[in-house]
């Protein structure tokens, strides 16, 4: 594994680290690049992907974020574009999340499409500001859900999390917090009425 510190650093550093230690690579590796802000995450993450990268991000500490970029060797083409700094990704959206399923119907496929919408949410390219999860959704930001590694990527990049606490409560989840904060009714109804788009899966 390869390690780029770049803590500290501003936009477009951690983007140029991140690209010196891809030209380094022998073939099929890891690099592990280290961050104190969201914006940063964001910018390695588009770079590394257009670079054919697999990426992986998450928290890891207030003002400290990990990226796992998984390469097959070096990018075959140098990209002869400078480095740019991209704004934030985020906009004036809220993903409203009630239930661990999408849809009525038969329950697998209703687990199977959540997972595909939450991963597709991080593939968007205005992110939402916020993700609500409360009734069955609370069970998605715990230790067993299948889209904790999404919903980690979506915290790294900026995405407040917000789980209901009354409802971690009734499923006896408290403890199995994985991903963001807990929240109560008044905000999750403050954060609703104030958001510009609400998407509901």
């Amino acid at each position: 594994m390869i390690k780029v510190n770049a803590i500290g650093d501003n936009c477009p550093i951690p983007v140029i680290k991140t690209k010196n230690a891809m030209k380094e690579l022998k073939g099929p590796d890891t690099i592990e690049v280290l961050v104190d802000n969201e914006i940063a995450v964001q910018n390695v993450t588009k770079m590394a992907q257009a670079s054919g990268g697999k990426v992986t991000s998450e928290k890891t500490a207030e003002k400290e974020y990990r990226i796992l970029i998984e390469m097959e060797g070096t990018p075959e083409k140098e990209e002869g574009e400078e480095v740019s700094c991209m704004p934030d990704k985020r906009g004036d959206m809220i993903v409203v999340v009630s239930s661990d399923k999408m849809g009525n119907g038969n329950d697998e496929l209703g687990k199977v499409l959540m997972k595909g919408f939450l991963f597709a949410v991080t593939q968007l390219e205005e992110l939402p500001k916020t993700m609500l999860f409360y009734n069955g959704g609370a069970t998605l930001t715990t230790e067993e859900s299948d889209s904790l590694e999404d919903l980690k990527n979506l915290e790294a990049q900026g995405v407040e999390i917000m789980t209901c606490g009354t409802c971690l409560d009734y499923y006896g989840l408290k403890e199995k917090l994985a991903v963001g904060s807990v929240t109560n009714m008044y905000s999750i109804v403050e954060t609703m009425a104030n958001a510009g788009k609400i998407i509901r899966p």
